[in-house]
Parts: C-alpha cells; structure tokens; sequence
C-alpha cells in the first residue's frame, strides 16, 4: 500500500469514527463530487466495518450543475425534487448520520446571472428546510470534510500543474485535519478536550457583549441570555458524540439578533453559491444589515440579504485565533470549511438553537422571545486578522480583552 492509500485510509478513519461516529446498525448518508469517489469507497468501508446497515451515496457534479444554470429555463430554478427532500427528512427521523464532502469550485458559476444563483438557493433552502434544522439541532450526528478537486486545487495553487495542485492540497489537508499524527483520532480527542477548556472559560464568563475593533471594523455585538458556547466535538440528541467540521479550531455562539451594532469588513472571500464576494462592508443597526458595500460579487451579497427577513442578521459569531493550523498555511481556500477555521468570523441568517440554554426543545416561536435569528440562510464570513481586537463586556460592565492582535489574550492551563 503506498503512502498515500495509507493516509487516505486514515482520513476515511477519522471520518467514520471521529466525524459522523457511525453506530451499529445506522445508515450513513454521504454527499459527495465525483472526484471524491475513491475516499467513499473507503469510507463506505470503514462505515460497513463499524456496523453500519446502509451507506447511501449522493453523487453531485459541478459540470452537470453548470450546465443546468446555464441552460435550464428560469422556471427550473424555482422548483426543487421534493421526493428528494421528503426522503432527506425520513432518514433524520430514522436516525441516519450525514456526511457532506464539500469540495466547491469557486469560480463554477461566475458566468451566471446571480439571480438564478439565489432563485435556487432559496427555494432548496425552504425544500430543506426541516432537514437542515434537524442537524443544525444536532438530532443527529453530521460531519463536513473536503477533498480537492481539479478547478479548486487550482485555484489555490495557480503556478502549479494540475495534478502537482491536487497532490499538493492534499498533503495540506492531511496536515490540517491532523491525518499526518501517527494516531490521528488521539490527535483529535487532545484537540477537542483543548477546545472544550475554552468553551468552558466563556461559558462560565457569560460575556453581555463582544466588540470588535480592526482596520474597517468597530462592531459591538451582544449575546443572547443564557448563551452557549460550542466548539469541537458536539453532542447529538441520542448522546452520541461526533465531530461537525473536519478540520475545526472554532468556538462559536449566539448573537442577539436584535444587538448588533456598527460596521465590520471582510478579511478573506466568501465563496457562496459559486461566486466570490470580497471587499465587502456590512453596517449594522439595532441587528439589522442597513447598508453594505462589495468590490466583488456586488449583486450575490445583495441577493444573498434579500433571501428572507433573518438573512439581514446574525446567528453565529465564531473566535478563532490567527495562530492556528490553517491560518498559519498562509493560504486562501475559497472553502468556507478552511477559512472559517483561519479565521474569527460571523455568520448571516439562522442560528444554532443549541446556542442556547434549552434551545433545541425550544419551538421557533420560543426561540424568537429570546432574540435567536431564523433564516433559510447561514452564510459564514470571515472577518479575523492579526490586526483584531476583541473585548468582552461582562454583566457588571466590566471590560476585558479577549483576542489581540488576532490571538487569545489569555492562556488557559
């Protein structure tokens, strides 16, 4: 076996055991590119040997989807296979564990109208709708990973030749996602009790409000009551712990959706439905988005805000220090999976309801009361440096420093 099949090996390991943590007799949902084919075939494997019962495969292929938004009449974009979403939602009710491989080409859709972009986003998002919510409630166990593919590895490796691109991203992404450690699910448990400490610290301070200072950015955001901190491995409804992102080096939690005040700008593009958006500043008043600017993808932001009422507010603010494994690659991913884990950053539209005390028995109208934002969107922009500022302010209106100069400005033992 070359070195190679033995890292994929590894990778397919850590999937199985450390992201979705099949259990006997579960049935495993995969998403994946073509490209991805050979990891799934491991993967598959791996599941089966857990004591998986089925391993079901979602195949997707961005020629095919380019072909569709390039010649599909408008009214196409405005329907979605609601067998397809009926049967999405069957398997969260059985208990099924998903896994996305996400693997996008940033440039894909560049040639498209936007507004095609976001007529279909929108009405997958609501198709979905019950779906999404299920995990993004943590029902049931859910991972993310990446594998490169052609266009992408290329568009982070442009002087490279294809194939020496692709050899490269994925020696990053072993490294990233720890697959490189002689026992890369040790490496990971050690990172997720690393995490844990933090989420602990914040949880116990309760902060009232986070503000926000660096070059375009003087943003004061406030934190629901009872919020929670989350980060690493998570918990699922039926007590199984997994892992959502592979690779992570976040803790996140909720904003008010009605306390979010001033402007912030972004630090690294947002790849979101196949156009980049970058350059780009959000003023915020009383939560609410009341006036943006772009350099690039002017007319996706502005489709992306108009999704729904909640997509003009937040639903997640993430601290990630700019020491950290992905960052420290000095590169672009233009896969929000990598560079939200490079980064601090916030996020458009829905919340995590386990961002709060309770929130996942919690209905939609009770979630309100509390100031969590509801969207069809959650759109993750990054917005950390090494020129940002974090103070918290505690309940008693005291205030302490958090991240300078883009790092934690505490250390925890």
């Amino acid at each position: 076996m070359s070195h190679f099949e033995q890292k994929l090996d590894k990778y397919a390991a850590l999937t199985v055991h450390m992201g979705v943590n099949i259990q006997e007799g579960q049935t495993l949902v995969v998403n994946a590119p073509l490209d991805a084919a050979i990891l799934v075939r491991k993967i598959a494997k791996q599941a089966y040997e857990a004591g998986a019962k089925h391993v079901y495969v979602e195949w997707n292929d961005e020629v095919l989807t380019y072909i569709k938004y390039k010649h599909a009449p408008d009214e196409a974009f405005s329907e979605y296979p609601m067998w397809r979403a009926q049967g999405m939602e069957q398997l969260t009710q059985e208990g099924a564990a998903f896994l996305s491989i996400y693997s996008p080409n940033p440039d894909l859709l560049k040639d498209i109208d936007p507004k095609r972009i976001a007529t279909f986003s929108k009405t997958s998002s609501q198709a979905l709708k019950n779906y999404r919510s299920a995990l993004m409630a943590d029902q049931n166990c859910w991972s993310i990973i990446s594998v490169p593919t052609p266009a992408w590895a290329k568009k982070i490796f442009p002087h490279l030749s294809e194939q020496e691109a692709i050899d490269k991203l994925w020696d990053v992404i072993f490294a990233v996602t720890r697959v490189h450690e002689d026992d890369p699910i040790g490496a990971w448990e050690v990172h997720n009790k690393r995490l844990a400490k933090m989420v602990k610290y914040l949880n116990n301070k309760q902060y009232r409000q986070l503000v926000y200072k660096a070059p375009g950015t003087n943003l004061t955001i406030e934190l629901v009551d009872n919020h929670v901190w989350h980060g690493g491995a998570a918990v699922s409804q039926s007590g199984i712990r997994f892992n959502p992102n592979i690779p992570t080096e976040e803790v996140f939690t909720m904003p008010h959706k009605d306390g979010v005040n001033g402007t912030v700008r972004n630090t690294k593009p947002l790849n979101y439905g196949g156009n980049l958006i970058d350059g780009f500043t959000l003023t915020f008043q009383d939560g609410k988005v009341v006036d943006f600017t772009a350099e690039t993808g002017y007319e996706t932001l502005k489709h992306l805000l108009e999704t729904d009422e909640g997509a003009r507010r937040l639903g997640e603010v993430a601290l990630v220090p700019h020491r950290s494994p992905i960052s420290e690659s000095n590169l672009i991913f233009y896969n929000t999976l990598f560079d939200e884990n490079a980064a601090c950053h916030l996020a458009l539209g829905k919340a995590y309801p386990t961002n709060i005390r309770d929130g996942a028995s919690m209905s939609k109208e009770e979630l309100a009361t509390y100031g969590v934002n509801d969207s069809l969107i959650h759109a993750d922009f990054m917005i950390g440096s090494n020129e940002l500022n974090i103070d918290g302010i505690t309940k008693d209106g005291t205030r302490e420093p958090i991240f300078r100069n883009g790092n934690w400005a505490f250390e925890l033992d």
